[in-house]
């Protein structure tokens, strides 16, 4: 392709909406353009790029034994409600965009595609001699993000790969995971990123078990801890570990002592002379079901430790069926406004005991019989308390009174130990693992590009979708999820590499392979070799650009390592020796090379990059 007549508009200047490297280089070097908050256009360039990671992601996808096809991006409300997440999606989370057509029948634009999918195995999987199957797409996605940011990387409309699959059983199941779990590692080695595939928490999707594949940079909006070992890493949400040892509680004795302005645990524990390891903390949260129910948490863990609100969440939604609900829909730390709404008098905050009065909580107004209220107020707190605080013994915990603490206390006796002991921790650089606590948790930040999970079944029990057995029995088909964020992996790509003066492509996915650029388009002998360049380059499999724009060479230069292609070929003042110059955008490096030695070096430069 020459420069004219390709649509390419560089920035010398960073957007004043962009905010980190990538988000601007793409911008400044005219691969995008926004049409609106999250919405962006891809320009050639940035097609190119997007094409060549979706061949990448399609041959590992054949390779890996899945079939592509192509499925709607208007969904119907219907089969969202068969799965119980309509709600959810709509309205917990609100990312779905929503829409009511004119024959008045609600309808969804796709943010994922679990519900179609699991329809289309229902009508058409009917025995176990089909089995497994494994379909995958590459598509335009929709969500309807809160803050859309950063560009490519939370946008509302996005291009993704998905790919589902069906067996007859776990062990089945699991067999594609692990094809898959390689295929993304394929991928993303043939990508040339650096990346970590990580343990991850489910979310919405649901599922058994599921990974991330994070490509680390320092932009990344999640924090992956890993072991140096390379034996675990983790999402911090998802994270566990061994928290440090408890110090012995200095009280031997249960008493109520007053310990006056001590409202946090460090002005606690400075007051009391003790470690936050002997500390039992009561952290209060406000959890909304989905069906409007209300229930006030009351989570016990050792003074020293944090809650994980994923991990809390996790386990307020298995106890969702217990207030007759499917999921929660919000769960936060109630402030001075929301606890007005339903608390009976002031709550005795920075001081509560494990056991606080259910009377902190307004009594629920009785209602005529006719109508049955939705919603509501659960009068009693659900309690639970984190493993680390169950072995403490004579532990200092609140005492319900502004200005004193209980010390000395032990459960069974000062205070009951709450029925369900559960892991809401969250996991911390330094902490030791699990798996061998000579290692410690180190820290890495990173950009989410895929996500795999073993879904079971969950959709086809909800949704119907069955196989006969060899035994003629019925059996739900079980089910694995793996996503590819496709132009999320794209600028990552440019948020893992670049410098001060632009983009650095990893060869395998940069637009072009190499640009040739005249310095002086007035020079006969330039521009001849030039084209002749461009020329066998391109017929040689080496995709190059031309830039024989009448502009100053410092221009093109410039351009040149904006738009971060790999080669840089430079027919200069070396053409009087017969050698051109040629720069390796990722290393500087420059070297001259006789003309004829041109396009034989540059190939076995991208054979060798690309087989990496």
């Amino acid at each position: 392709m020459r420069l004219p007549p390709m649509l390419l508009v560089t920035l010398r200047e960073d957007p004043a909406e962009a905010e980190i490297p990538s988000h601007k280089l793409l911008l400044r070097a005219g691969y995008i353009r926004r049409i609106a908050s999250g919405v962006y256009a891809y320009l050639p360039l940035m097609w190119r790029v997007l094409q060549k990671v979706s061949q990448i992601v399609r041959e590992e996808m054949n390779a890996a034994g899945a079939q592509e096809c192509l499925l709607p991006q208007l969904q119907p409300a219907e089969l969202w409600q068969e799965s119980g997440r309509w709600e959810t999606y709509t309205k917990a989370e609100g990312i779905m965009f929503a829409l009511i057509d004119r024959q008045q029948r609600e309808m969804g634009l796709g943010p994922t595609h679990e519900e179609v999918i699991t329809a289309i195995a229902r009508d058409m999987i009917r025995s176990y001699r089909q089995l497994p199957v494994n379909l995958y797409q590459i598509q335009t996605k929709f969500r309807d993000e809160i803050r859309p940011r950063f560009g490519l990387m939370r946008g509302r409309e996005f291009i993704m790969k998905d790919a589902y699959s069906f067996d007859a059983d776990e062990a089945g199941m699991k067999l594609t995971y692990q094809k898959m779990n390689q295929a993304y590692h394929n991928i993303l080695r043939r990508s040339g990123l650096k990346f970590r595939a990580v343990d991850a928490d489910s979310g919405a999707i649901g599922g058994s078990g599921s990974q991330e594949f994070m490509v680390l940079a320092e932009a990344g909006e999640d924090e992956i801890l890993y072991t140096a070992d390379g034996k675990y890493a983790a999402n911090v949400e998802k994270a566990v570990s061994l928290p440090a040892d408890a110090v012995p509680s200095p009280f031997t004795t249960a008493e109520k002592r007053e310990t006056p302005g001590t409202d946090t645990i460090e002005k606690m524990c400075k007051f009391l002379q003790c470690s936050p390891t002997c500390v039992v903390k009561n952290v209060l949260y406000q959890a909304v079901y989905d069906n409007g129910m209300m229930v006030l948490v009351l989570v016990s863990i050792r003074g020293d430790q944090d809650v994980n609100e994923v991990k809390l969440q996790n386990e307020l939604v298995k106890l969702a069926a217990d207030y007759r609900a499917t999921t929660v829909i919000a769960l936060t730390v109630p402030d001075a406004a929301a606890q007005e709404k339903w608390a009976a008098k002031p709550l005795p905050l920075g001081y509560m005991a494990p056991d606080l009065a259910d009377s902190y909580i307004k009594p629920p107004k009785p209602a005529p019989v006719e109508v049955k209220a939705a919603g509501g107020v659960v009068p009693k707190f659900l309690r639970l308390v984190d493993q680390t605080a169950v072995a403490l013994q004579n532990f200092a915990t609140g005492s319900d009174e502004a200005g004193y603490h209980v010390v000395g206390a032990n459960w069974g006796q000062e205070f009951k130990l709450p029925d369900r002991v559960v892991d809401v921790r969250k996991a911390t650089v330094g902490d030791r693992a699990l798996h061998d606590a000579s290692q410690t948790l180190q820290t890495a930040r990173g950009i989410e590009i895929g996500h795999i999970f073993q879904l079971g079944t969950k959709y086809s029990q909800a949704l119907g979708a069955t196989y006969t057995n060899e035994q003629g029995e019925d059996r739900p088909l079980v089910m694995g999820c793996y996503g590819v964020g496709v132009s999320r992996l794209a600028q990552s790509a440019v948020e893992q590499a670049h410098d001060k003066d632009g983009i650095i492509w990893p060869v395998s996915i940069a637009p072009y392979h190499a640009i040739v650029v005249v310095p002086n388009v007035a020079d006969a002998e330039q521009m001849q070799a030039a084209a002749q360049l461009y020329t066998e380059l391109n017929q040689a499999g080496v995709e190059t650009l031309l830039d024989d724009r009448n502009e100053r060479a410092g221009v093109k230069f410039k351009d040149a390592d904006l738009i971060g292609i790999p080669y840089r070929i430079v027919t200069g003042k070396s053409l009087k020796d017969g050698k051109v110059e040629v720069v390796n955008r990722a290393t500087r490096e420059m070297q001259e090379l006789p003309l004829v030695y041109v396009v034989p070096t540059l190939q076995e430069w991208i054979a060798a990059a690309i087989a990496v």
